[in-house]
């Protein structure tokens, strides 16, 4: 039932928006649509904690919760939640386009929607449905300013993960060639079945598997079709664009919530892989687009000049490394779920500050802002506090995962891998502390005026902020267990 109302509600509210066009009752709705997503997805989330999988849990066999997507889910609903409240600052500055202000808030709900749809999904063909309809969308919603240059990103965008989906969609259709044992596309019921099962029927035996050949060829279409998506190198190009160019609210997005969406693709498949035994294959191309993933975010980094490309950049980075914990292995996938939690947190934080930044200084240039923390006190601690969060200063769970992650590799006798990863993850931070160090605490070289951002404009980040270093020291209890024995 809580599927169902999370999925058909939203709808409602989309139309009742449509029918009044109103800025107020927009943002009215937006509101009540973010807390009414929250509500729902912790109750769903506690059912699963607490192993009690009720009803409301799925109301078709086409959505359901589980142990992994209730966690995409949850992060999707705080960030919901965080970016409804800045959309209240946000609308204000469309508040004399009654138009413009419906026709973003209608998109923001349907992309919520189909973004949780996906999360959801449990057939690989809807999952695939859900993607694209977001690729759809978000291209709107990237388009919102209407500039020249949000115009070239829009398109680019569209383009490239137009392409990507396709990609996908083929490595769809080649898993349903080598599916010679008639397995329904449903993510649990491949894996279940993926070996060769021999089962009794009537008076003889019959066979269901999945031939490994298709297998391993569709996986790699699926990596490179949803890794389109997820920003990996080297099909990564539409991201820097996209990102910078789209409004903050959406940029914060895209990066903290569609990315792990493609992940989700992703890791659904891993495991697989995995259950086949085929997880050679699958690491060696997953290790291979996380080492140059990191290789070229750490190479634009060193040269940056605008900072939303720098975050996007950095988001780049953090793909990398969560897919190279997805190769490599150790606790049960729980390191990349660790960086996906902290990286969605803060990059969602670090993406909204920039839009205050961007409306006091008007330009998106690193060398032109300067004094953050001078001129601004409150933006500067909140950029600042999200910066060492994302480059993993204690107690933040960044340092935690990159830490087992580590381990992970010295277990593994991988020590050219981590040399290379450490190098890297090393240029990473000196490029973004040299820029951020720069805009925060450098002096000015002209005169700014003093502009006043509402309330609304900060409680979304000190909110999401305060969730990240709560998590950090909640999440490393509730895995203590683990840890030992993995130690």
């Amino acid at each position: 039932m809580c599927i169902l109302l999370l999925l058909v509600i939203p709808i409602i509210f989309t139309i009742i928006i449509l029918l009044f066009r109103n800025n107020i009752l927009n943002i009215i709705i937006n509101i009540i649509f973010a807390i009414f997503h929250l509500v729902l997805s912790t109750i769903m989330f506690f059912s699963i904690l607490n192993s009690e999988f009720l009803n409301f849990n799925y109301f078709t066999v086409y959505f359901k919760t589980d142990s992994l997507n209730i966690i995409f889910l949850m992060i999707l609903s705080i960030l919901n939640f965080a970016v409804s409240l800045y959309n209240i600052e946000y609308t204000k500055n469309i508040a004399n386009d009654r138009k413009k202000g419906t026709n973003y808030t209608i998109l923001y709900i349907l992309f919520i929607i189909f973004m949780t749809g996906a999360i959801l999904s449990t057939h690989i063909g809807l999952f695939w449905v859900f993607i694209e309809a977001t690729t759809l969308i978000s291209t709107l919603l990237i388009y919102t300013n209407k500039t020249k240059a949000a115009l070239e990103a829009t398109w680019k965008y569209l383009f490239l993960c137009t392409i990507g989906i396709t990609l996908a969609f083929v490595g769809i259709i080649l898993l349903s060639i080598g599916n010679i044992g008639d397995i329904p596309l449903f993510f649990e019921d491949i894996y279940n079945n993926v070996g060769m099962i021999e089962q009794f029927k009537g008076s003889s035996f019959f066979v269901r598997m999945i031939d490994p050949f298709w297998l391993k060829l569709s996986f790699v279409f699926i990596v490179i079709g949803f890794g389109t998506k997820a920003g990996l190198v080297p099909v990564h190009s539409w991201l820097p664009d996209a990102h910078s160019e789209a409004p903050p609210p959406i940029s914060a997005l895209l990066s903290g919530t569609l990315l792990n969406i493609a992940l989700l693709g992703i890791i659904r498949y891993q495991r697989i892989m995995i259950k086949a035994k085929l997880s050679t294959f699958s690491n060696t191309i997953l290790i291979i687009m996380g080492f140059l993933s990191l290789l070229i975010a750490a190479s634009f980094l060193l040269k940056i000049k605008n900072y939303k490309r720098m975050f996007a950049y950095s988001s780049i980075e953090n793909i990398g490394i969560i897919v190279i914990a997805l190769s490599i292995g150790g606790l049960d996938n729980y390191i990349a779920m660790i960086h996906i939690i902290m990286h969605s947190l803060i990059k969602c934080s670090l993406f909204l500050t920039s839009g205050n930044i961007l409306d006091k200084y008007n330009t998106k240039q690193i060398g032109k802002v300067k004094g953050i923390l001078k001129l601004y006190p409150l933006d500067g601690i909140i950029f600042l506090s999200s910066f060492l969060l994302l480059i993993g200063i204690p107690p933040s769970l960044i340092f935690l995962s990159e830490f087992l992650l580590t381990l992970q590799f010295i277990k593994n006798g991988s020590i050219f891998l981590l040399v290379i990863f450490v190098i890297l993850i090393t240029i990473v931070i000196y490029a973004l502390g040299n820029s951020i160090i720069k805009m925060v605490f450098g002096k000015s070289n002209f005169a700014i005026l003093h502009y006043k951002s509402g309330i609304f404009s900060y409680i979304p980040q000190i909110f999401l902020i305060l969730v990240a270093i709560f998590l950090s020291f909640v999440i490393p209890l509730f895995l203590s267990d683990k840890l030992l024995n993995w130690f």
